[in-house]
């Protein structure tokens, strides 16, 4: 395994701070669901986590606050595979791709104005399909 994890260019985890639990999987797979623990619990100690800066860690626990447990750790399980190995890498992936997710910062909206010509155009387009629908009634004005 990796020494450390790359999430993006300011945040990098070192691997000793994720935890990985191991228990039995559920679901069909014979008596390899009986016998192996093949299930991985990853679990990440957001609010202690040396590896992220203050504000980055406000970000993340605002984010996220519905993946973030009371005690301040994330925890993503993985049971989609026979495979204990699998699903560790599995769980890795669901884990760097939720926290690149969260740190995304979305863009500040500005309100703009159409321009003048754009108005002008816009109101042109309208007087002719105005003019358009009334050249098509039947009742002719006599003056």
């Amino acid at each position: 395994m990796n020494e450390e994890i790359h999430i993006n260019k300011k945040v990098i985890i070192p691997a000793h701070e994720i935890q990985f639990r191991f228990s039995r999987s559920s679901g069909p797979g014979g008596q390899n669901v009986n016998k192996l623990s093949t299930k991985v619990s990853l679990i990440f100690d957001l609010a202690h986590s040396s590896a992220i800066d203050e504000t980055t860690r406000h970000l993340l626990m605002h984010k996220l606050a519905s993946e973030i447990n009371s005690a301040g750790k994330i925890t993503i399980t993985s049971q989609e595979s026979r495979s204990q190995y699998a699903n560790r890498l599995i769980a890795l992936e669901k884990f760097v791709g939720l926290m690149r997710k969260a740190l995304i910062v979305p863009k500040i909206r500005r309100e703009t104005k159409p321009s003048r010509s754009a108005v002008t155009k816009r109101l042109s387009g309208k007087n002719k399909r105005g003019v358009q629908k009334k050249l098509r009634s039947k009742r002719i004005d006599i003056e």
